[in-house]
């Protein structure tokens, strides 16, 4: 049994969602585990706390669901990334590419300051544009990133080679 066993089992693989020939790796029968869910949290909170981040960086949607704890457990605030059209306010905004086409994420102009540490939360990670888009988000609004922290990382993927320089955490890793 490997270390990632116990938060594996809560993890469901769907196939052929959403399209024919992916397999989905869905993260909610975690979600609806109390233990497994306080688990995601300490962990990626003890590791965080050593990065000594100012602020953590949760990606929209399912990056928030575990963004949030940890920021309360390591005492600093949240930022949400968030999908074109949803912030009120100034925004800074980076595109990245799909298989097939292009998506953005916006975060508040003023969200991220001078100097600030982030850690970048979300659930997954793949091809790793969404992270890297998060993290020139940070980089153009003053801040450096921190670590980036996954619940799960599809490895065959490759996302860890865009993340750049900063440590990358993933609890359950497939290959």
């Amino acid at each position: 049994m490997t270390p990632d066993d116990d938060l594996r089992r809560h993890i469901a693989d769907v196939p052929d969602f959403p399209k024919p020939g992916i397999l989905f790796r869905d993260l909610t029968p975690l979600l609806r585990e109390p233990a497994a869910m306080r688990r995601v949290i300490e962990d990626l909170s003890r590791w965080a706390a050593e990065l000594e981040p100012t602020v953590v960086v949760g990606i929209e949607s399912r990056g928030f669901l575990f963004g949030v704890p940890i920021a309360q457990e390591l005492g600093v605030g949240l930022v949400p990334a968030r999908k074109p059209g949803k912030l009120p306010r100034e925004t800074l905004r980076e595109e990245y590419a799909l298989e097939y086409g292009t998506n953005a994420l916006e975060i508040h102009r003023d969200a991220i300051r001078a100097g600030d540490r982030a850690l970048v939360v979300d659930d997954l990670l793949a091809t790793g544009g969404t992270a890297a888009a998060t993290r020139r988000l940070i980089e153009r609004a003053g801040g450096t990133v921190a670590g980036f922290g996954f619940v799960v990382e599809l490895e065959s993927l490759g996302g860890r080679s865009r993340l750049g320089d900063a440590p990358v955490l993933s609890l359950v890793r497939y290959a």
